[in-house]
Order: structure tokens, then sequence, then C-alpha cells
């Protein structure tokens, strides 16, 4: 029998959440908490009494609970609760925002009313515990806000989960989707649930992948529950396509950024590992060193990825690619094609992003980009699929060979688990985005020599996945429990 994946109907999410601009080291342990805890102090607003509030309790659970402060979850709770959200945020005052709260046991509910606030009794790491509620569907990322009024009893509570990618869904909105598998709410003139049915629309209507996801895109630019970059008065006047195409290059402008930032940046990052920022050495050595050498291109793709990651594992500005853990592969094999491709150009780019998004989605919706949930070949294994695909675009490459080179992507990535050492966003997770976009330009280059066609699906690998990681023992599964994370210990 054929594996079942997790939700089988479209959702439609956009590109525009797929990429989301945030803040490191973690999507689903940082930015998705962080997006958490300010939807639940804005939904205290809305009920006119948050003046009334005396203290407001969280509760960590699962991952969020064994690896949350090597992740920052912490932090991310006060920023959130505080009213700052991860795509605004500035990383050059987070240190000193957390340290007024911390040194005057006072936070500031939407930097509006004060409330006391110590982590030691109001941010609970229920280490012992799972989850929220075994009872409801749930998943491994879950979090419980409980607010309370000055007799003590409880004004509001809620829980929610960080689902991947800094997605975060309430527990009702988890127990809809699981009951409804995800169906539709967002019409599109293109919806396609799996890689068959994307492949035949688009041969139905003579369109390329990436043709067929900006008319999608175009579609949904009204949709003010998508959070877009932000695009000048020119462009807001703009067509709806140029508006889309306008926000993928933002995209790219912050991916570029955060490279740039990762290239020039030395020292140690945080976190007690001690682990030295390798990217600027590795850099100043290829810029020294022989032209003639072939695989050049290779080193400054691994160095282009692990200047992202590294810029993350700090904490800076970055764009989940699907996730912040895999947020360097998508960059790397973006400036690999500017860099080292004769006539790549602007639409090229464009054809990478709106490809790579579309094979994105597929895994979102199908499977999960989840670290806790199935390991880093949700993270790292997605984004070198996303990353193989797109670039076989940005090659002009047939949509056959863009399914093929996703396949192939993930096929290499299977069983890949996440076990990061002392719950940080540093080892294994910085080379590991290196030897991910290397695999994907591999990928992408056998796809398009390939003239026989393939035995393997990309909905096979992903409902593979999606298995594999079922399958996989939880102590692998982003908790620091097994792995390097336990045997760094033995070294």
């Amino acid at each position: 029998m054929p594996f079942c994946c997790a939700y089988n109907s479209p959702v439609n999410t956009s590109l525009f959440e797929l990429f989301k601009i945030g803040i490191g080291p973690s999507s689903s342990h940082t930015v998705g908490p962080m997006r958490a805890a300010l939807r639940f102090a804005q939904s205290l607003d809305k009920t006119g009494r948050l003046s009334e509030i005396s203290r407001i309790t969280v509760d960590l659970y699962g991952s969020l609970a064994l690896t949350g402060l090597g992740h920052g979850t912490d932090r991310a709770i006060l920023l959130g609760l505080a009213g700052e959200a991860p795509d605004t945020v500035d990383p050059a005052v987070i240190d000193a925002e957390l340290a007024a709260i911390r040194s005057t046991g006072t936070l500031y509910l939407l930097d509006r009313e004060p409330i006391p606030f110590t982590e030691t009794e109001h941010l609970h790491f229920c280490r012992n515990q799972m989850y929220p509620d075994p009872r409801r569907p749930t998943h491994p990322n879950g979090m419980r806000f409980s607010a309370f009024l000055t007799d003590g009893s409880i004004l509001a509570e809620e829980v929610f989960y960080s689902i991947g990618g800094g997605f975060i869904l309430s527990a009702d909105e988890f127990e809809t989707q699981q009951s409804t598998k995800g169906a539709s709410t967002r019409p599109v003139p293109y919806p396609f649930s799996s890689g068959a049915e994307l492949l035949s629309t688009a041969a139905a209507h003579h369109l390329t992948i990436a043709d067929l996801l900006l008319a999608n895109e175009t579609s949904l630019i009204s949709d003010a529950a998508i959070r877009r970059p932000p695009l000048s008065e020119e462009v807001l006047h703009a067509s709806a396509e140029d508006q889309v195409k306008a926000g993928i290059l933002a995209i790219w402008k912050t991916m570029q950024d955060s490279t740039e930032r990762g290239l020039a940046t030395e020292g140690i990052l945080p976190g007690g590992l001690n682990v030295r920022r390798r990217a600027p050495r590795l850099a100043c050595r290829l810029e020294t060193g022989s032209s003639s050498d072939p695989l050049a291109p290779m080193d400054w793709v691994t160095v282009y990825a692990m200047a992202v990651n590294e810029e993350n594992a700090a904490g800076g500005r970055v764009v989940t690619a699907p996730t912040n853990g895999a947020a360097g592969v998508i960059p790397a094999i973006a400036h690999y094609y500017t860099r080292f491709i004769d006539g790549a150009n602007e639409d090229g780019i464009l054809r990478y992003f709106l490809t790579a998004a579309a094979i994105g989605i597929l895994y979102k919706e199908n499977a999960s980009i989840s670290g806790a949930e199935v390991g880093c070949q949700g993270e790292v294994g997605v984004a070198c699929s996303m990353a193989a695909g797109g670039l076989v675009a940005a090659l002009s490459g047939t949509n056959e060979q863009i399914e093929h080179a996703a396949e192939i992507a993930m096929e290499h990535n299977l069983g890949m688990t996440c076990d990061p050492i002392g719950g940080l966003v540093q080892i294994p997770c910085i080379e590991r985005n290196g030897m991910g976009a290397v695999k994907a330009i591999n990928a992408a280059r056998m796809s398009i020599h390939e003239t026989g066609g393939h035995k393997l699906s990309l909905d096979q690998v992903i409902a593979t996945m999606y298995q594999t990681g079922m399958d996989m023992q939880s102590r692998y599964k982003e908790t620091s429990l097994a792995g390097l994370a336990l045997n760094i210990i033995e070294c």
C-alpha cells in the first residue's frame, strides 16, 4: 500500500508564508512562539481588559521545552508579549529590551500595560510532558498561554502549536485542520494538491510551474492575512503581478543582506558551544585562492549557505526557506545562479523562487516542514528539494525535469535526524546547509541530463519522507536527547 500523507487537500499556502522575513535562530522555536505570544496579547487587547490583567503564565511542552533555551524560545515569548513581531523587530535592540524586562521584573504588554514577569515564576519549561493535551490532535511544539485577573480568575487561556517554518495554529485550528484534512479556503486559478496534479494542471494550461504559481499568487494579492514584505507606494499602485514580483525580489534582497552580514561578521556564536564563525575566513581564502580550481563554485555555495546560517545562529535577520534551520540553502543556490551561470537574469531568479515555493507548498501541505515532527529531512531536506527544482526552472528546464530534481534531492535526505547539540542551531545545522546546497546542484544537474524518465515520483518521496518521520523515534526529532546532541559528551 502507498504511504498516506498528513494532509491531502490544498490549503493554498502562499509563497510569502513559506518565505517569511524573521529572526534567528529557529522558525519553529523562535519565530513561531513570538507570533503566538503576540497573537495572544493582541487577543487580550480585543477584550478591552488589558489593564486588568495581573499576570500571564506560559507553559512550553515537547520540543519547545527540551530545546527552547538553546533556540531562544524564552526570548521570543517575552518579545511577543511585549508587542514585537519577528518580521519587524530590530535585532540590534533585542538584548536591551530583554535586559530591561529581566532586570525590572516587569513586562509591558503590547508595550503599554505593565505586568510582573519573572521567567522562573511565569515561564515554565515542562520537560516531562510532551503535549499540552494528549487527548486532542496535537503537535510536539506546543505552548499554553494563561492570563489572570487580580482576583486570581482566568481571563483567557489558549494553546498554540508551532508547526514548522514559523507557522502557528491554535489548538482549535489545528484540530479543525486535522478533521477537514486542510480543505482549501483560498480560491486560486490553478489549485494543486500533489506533484502529479501540479504537472497535469500546468500541462493542460500550457504553463510552466513558475507561471502557474505566479498566477495563484497574483490572485491572492488582496488577501490581508498574508504578510508580504513592505513595498513602495509606486509598486503598490502597479499591477498585482508586478507587486508579487516586487515582493519576491524583496525577499531575495533580504537573503542577500543576510549573506553579506554573514560573510563580513567574525567572532564566536552565542550559546556556550564557542563555535567560531567560519564563513568570513573561508570566503577570504576563496577570494585569494586560485581561480582555476574547477570546484571553486561549489566551495562558494557552501560558504554562502554557512554565512546565512551563522547569521541565523546569532539571532540575526534571515528568511525562513522554508525554515530558519534550513535558511541557507535557498539563498546559496540563488547566489550560485547569479554568480556562476552565464546569462543569469532577474527573470531566472523569479522562476527560481516561484518554482521552489511550489515544491515547498507540496511538502508543507502533504507532509511537514517541522524538525520536531519529522526530523531534519523536513527542514534541510525540503530546502534541498525546493532549491533543486528551483534551479532547474532558473535554467529553463522542463516541468518534468523540475519534478525529477526535487524528487532526487529529497530521496537522498530521507531519514535525516534533527539532533542539535545543546539545542542550538549550530552543530550540525550550519554545515548541513552547505551540504544540502551542494546536493541541490547535483540533483538539478542529474535531472537535466536525464532523458529516460524516472521510477519514483515526487509525491511518492514526499509520502515516504512523512512516514519516515512518523517512524523516527522522538529523541531524534529536535529534542537533543540522542545522536550528536548526546554523544558529544563522550568526545
